[in-house]
């Protein structure tokens, strides 16, 4: 389907108990799924304090100095959480690493837990850093509200593609959700032409919940080969769909390719925080019952969660 912006969904209906709201809601939902793969949920329930403290927390771990931030880089900390520098990451293998830097923290899961024994990308304790008190316990928090918000969004893309509201549920036992700070810095006006914040990309897992800063400058590729805005629009998150989702409807939803451009020859600093939200670990992903009869939008190749995110972690580290 073609689409020419992003659209708004007021996902409110998942806050009440009226069945047939939330139906309508989902009616929605589909039409985005099967376009823009995209849209932004207003209406989500959580609190703006605890969004403007989540960027405040994300403020402050990058400015502290580059030393203490390699204390906590990926690597040094179980599982793939921790720092990463500027140009780590390779999102586009057209173009240059990305100009961008990160940490990865999110849902915590205590050392003793099956999975981070096994060193499970996605399975460890959620970040600590003890330069800044307070930081973890934050992080905890906004990971619980995006867990909870993410849960509410698949339970609407369920009852898009005509299951009960509560199909996707078992799956979702002990999540993986990946929370990251990103910092974008300035680009000089004579940057090369082939250097982003985020080169164009796909996320892998289920569902993608963004909050983004007043900076702009995300866009998503339509099938015309045209960049559309996902503009900043106060009390939205961007909702965007991963790679688990078209093996789960046979290629009828959208994982669409995005980027981040980075202003140039400004001084301007972007800020967004996404989370990644997808099911088990193990578990195993193939095309639901109610698409299962028609024909597929493609390749989809049953195979556990696991299997598939290890495969993307692979593919786009620098060097």
């Amino acid at each position: 389907m073609h689409f020419d912006e992003i659209p708004v969904i007021d996902i409110g209906s998942t806050l009440n108990d009226d069945p047939a709201a939330r139906k309508a809601t989902a009616a929605e939902v589909r039409d985005a799924c099967m376009g823009a793969g995209f849209f932004l949920a207003s209406g989500h329930g959580v609190p703006e304090s605890l969004i403007d403290k989540q960027f405040d927390w994300a403020r402050r771990f990058f400015e502290l100095p580059v030393a203490v931030k390699q204390n906590y880089a990926v690597g040094t900390l179980p599982g793939h959480r921790g720092w990463e520098p500027l140009g780590a990451q390779v999102l586009d293998a057209d173009a240059l690493p990305d100009h961008k830097e990160s940490l990865y923290t999110g849902i915590h899961y205590p050392h003793g837990h099956p999975n981070v024994m096994a060193g499970l990308a996605g399975y460890s304790p959620s970040v600590r850093v003890a330069e800044l008190p307070g930081f973890g316990e934050q992080m905890d928090a906004y990971v619980l509200a995006m867990r909870d918000l993410g849960m509410r969004i698949v339970r609407l893309l369920a009852l898009s593609l005509d299951l009960e509201e509560d199909y996707f549920d078992p799956m979702f036992e002990e999540p993986m959700g990946t929370l990251r700070l990103l910092r974008y810095p300035p680009q000089p006006a004579d940057s090369p032409s082939n250097q982003f914040g985020a080169g164009a990309h796909t996320d892998w897992e289920a569902v993608t919940l963004l909050a983004q800063d007043d900076a702009g400058g995300l866009e998503v590729r339509n099938p015309d080969g045209e960049w559309i805005p996902a503009p900043p629009t106060p009390g939205t998150f961007v909702v965007n769909l991963g790679d688990m989702i078209p093996r789960w409807t046979n290629g009828y939803y959208r994982s669409n390719l995005h980027r981040v451009i980075n202003r140039q020859g400004t001084d301007r600093v972007r800020y967004s925080i996404p989370f990644f939200f997808g099911p088990n670990y193990h578990a195993r992903i193939e095309c639901v019952p109610s698409l299962a009869g028609k024909p597929p939008l493609g390749e989809f190749t049953p195979c556990t969660v696991g299997e598939h995110v290890a495969e993307m972690y692979a593919r786009t580290q620098a060097g």
